[in-house]
């Protein structure tokens, strides 16, 4: 009686010795949504936070935290277990972008209105060293398309179809913004040497 106590107080636990199923666990892939999440977020909120950071975001943690919770509330919508980085790429990206179009719409509106400056975070804060900095800064300059190529060819290394795809974009169109977002980055250095 003791060993089914223990067996059927946690989901979690691998009931060899019962055939019946947990009637608190509804569906196998929660218990897989569970653990792919947890990896999930083990192996890639570092490179997640950045990626949000160096589009623009100021609240990079939340806007990653809502990615991940977008992903667990979709995760049987996944065709693939695959799939789960890509999607996680593209609502970070989406969610920075919405939260930038939302900020510009609200200084437009309160122009009058003197608002205090936002303060980085302490963890985006201490990511970055001063030429890394100075980069940030340059790249926050840039037009938004231009910059959102830039961050995910060079920094995610992705493939200029798979940015066509996440940018819903076409090649060329990637390969312009690319160019365009690399020459103005390098004279932003060059002024400052």
């Amino acid at each position: 009686m003791t060993e089914l106590r223990r067996q059927s107080a946690s989901p979690w636990a691998t009931r060899a010795s019962r055939t019946d199923p947990d009637p608190r666990v509804t569906n196998v892939h929660d218990v897989d949504r569970g653990a792919a999440l947890a990896s999930l977020f083990d192996l890639h909120y570092t490179a997640l936070l950045r990626l949000a950071a160096f589009l623009g975001a100021d609240d990079a943690e939340n806007i990653v935290a809502e990615a991940y919770c977008q992903l667990y509330r979709r995760w049987q919508q996944l065709r693939d277990p695959e799939a789960a980085l890509p999607y996680l790429r593209s609502v970070v990206r989406n969610l920075t972008c919405m939260r930038l179009r939302r900020m510009q719409v609200v200084r437009k509106h309160t122009e009058s209105i003197t608002n205090p400056p936002t303060v980085a975070s302490a963890e985006s804060i201490a990511m970055m060293q001063d030429d890394q900095r100075v980069l940030i800064d340059a790249l926050r300059r840039l037009a938004l398309r231009q910059r959102e190529a830039l961050v995910l060819r060079h920094w995610l290394g992705l493939r200029e179809s798979e940015i066509a795809a996440a940018m819903g974009i076409s090649v060329g169109a990637v390969k312009s913004h690319t160019a365009r977002g690399i020459a103005t980055l390098a004279k932003a250095m060059e002024q400052r040497r």
